[in-house]
């Protein structure tokens, strides 16, 4: 998930879109982090404040770029920021930056088309219709690229404050939210090829932009005995736990260690194949050696697949083992980029069959931020069915981790 800075100098009515669109799911696949004001006495940095999102003031350009340092966004909003910026700031901070306009440009704006001034020469022009606009930011007044418009309609009795009110509501409250979200999504694609509603379990498995490894895993469910676990950190390694008593299923194929380690090698799998691949490494044999001597799992109909991955210093190999054979990958570590396996390939019908994944282990994009992109899959995965995910990433020191579970203890 990408961070949002917020640029504004008043109200705050597009910031709230925002934060509303953050609520209701329209904005998800960036969140906000900040909000500066260049106006101490903004109602905007109240709204923040109570969204429970970090708020201050900065006045002069060195001020706002000292604070946008400080959380290093990814996307810059303008919304109701009524200082126009310079070239060496739009060059400085190296993000997108996006504006909201109260007219459909390229009518009424530029220098001195600004908050009732743009609505009172709306109607003093007479035209029939006007809108609003978000644009991208350059140099140029209202000149940078069109992402989104949408127009509205000037009813015979208007009067500035009440087209201005229109305007907000039916225009910039619903195409800016929108435009944020789109911005985000092109920046930081979904870790998903396809809106996928239930993929099972997953791996990733890859390097960060800054040439570390690191790793994924998580789980979903659809049945009371799956969505009743969670994983639980077992020194360097991790373990799933059940959160309640339930004989009526095999827990060999719920309950296991998705993660272990072996002199260094890395052992991520979605059963207990990872003890039979922990075993085979610890007696001189290969990861290839050990999942020959494995299977699918016996869940009939589905069957379901035996996903596993090795890593190593050198790269990383992955495997899926289902009713069509064993197949097997090997990867060299390129920076900002992974491997994604996971269970079924695509969403099916209530009870009907579901399909084992197919092809090569997808190539996805990893970030340097472990925040960044453990919340992003976690958002991807849903709410409805999944269960926990674990992120971990190396550095010069150890790793930092992530875990996140449904369930509580």
């Amino acid at each position: 998930m990408l961070k949002i800075s917020v640029l504004v100098s008043g109200g705050g009515t597009n910031l709230q879109a925002l934060i509303d669109a953050q609520g209701n799911g329209v904005l998800s696949s960036g969140r906000i982090v900040q909000v500066i004001s260049n106006n101490p006495g903004a109602f905007a940095l109240k709204r923040a404040d109570m969204a429970g999102i970090v708020s201050r003031t900065a006045e002069s350009e060195s001020e706002i770029l000292s604070a946008l340092n400080e959380v290093k966004p990814d996307v810059i909003v303008l919304a109701g920021f009524m200082k126009i910026l310079s070239k060496n700031f739009i060059e400085a901070v190296k993000v997108p930056i996006v504006n909201v306009h109260p007219s459909l440009i390229p009518s009424f704006c530029g220098k001195g088309f600004y908050g009732l001034k743009v609505h009172e020469a709306v109607l003093k022009s007479g035209v029939k219709v006007t809108g609003a606009t978000v644009h991208f930011v350059n140099e140029v007044p209202d000149g940078g690229e069109i992402i989104a418009q949408k127009a509205v309609e000037i009813l015979p009795d208007d009067t500035p404050e009440t087209l201005q009110r229109r305007v907000m509501e039916r225009a910039e409250w619903v195409i800016l939210p929108r435009a944020v979200e789109a911005l985000c999504r092109k920046i930081e694609p979904r870790i998903f090829p396809r809106q996928q509603k239930y993929a099972g379990r997953g791996i990733i498995t890859g390097m960060t932009p800054s040439g570390h490894k690191m790793l994924a895993y998580f789980i979903m469910g659809r049945s009371v005995s799956s969505k009743a676990r969670r994983f639980e950190r077992n020194g360097d390694e991790l373990i799933i736990k059940l959160t309640r008593e339930d004989k009526n299923f095999d827990p060999s194929l719920i309950l296991y260690a998705p993660l272990r380690i072996f002199d260094g090698s890395i052992i991520v799998t979605n059963g207990d194949q990872t003890d039979t691949i922990y075993d085979s490494l610890k007696d001189g044999g290969t990861f290839e050696g050990a999942l020959r001597t494995r299977e699918y799992e016996p869940d009939a109909p589905h069957y379901t697949p035996r996903i596993s991955a090795l890593m190593t210093d050198d790269g990383y190999k992955m495997s899926i083992l289902k009713r069509a054979g064993r197949y097997f990958f090997e990867y060299s570590y390129e920076k900002g980029k992974g491997r994604l396996i996971h269970t079924y390939d695509h969403d099916v019908m209530s009870g009907e069959i579901l399909p084992s994944f197919m092809g090569e282990p997808r190539e996805v994009r990893i970030s340097d931020d472990i925040e960044t992109f453990a919340d992003s899959l976690w958002t991807e995965l849903g709410e409805s069915y999944r269960v926990a995910l674990y992120v971990r990433y190396y550095d010069d020191n150890g790793y930092r981790d992530k875990l996140f579970n449904t369930q509580e203890a």
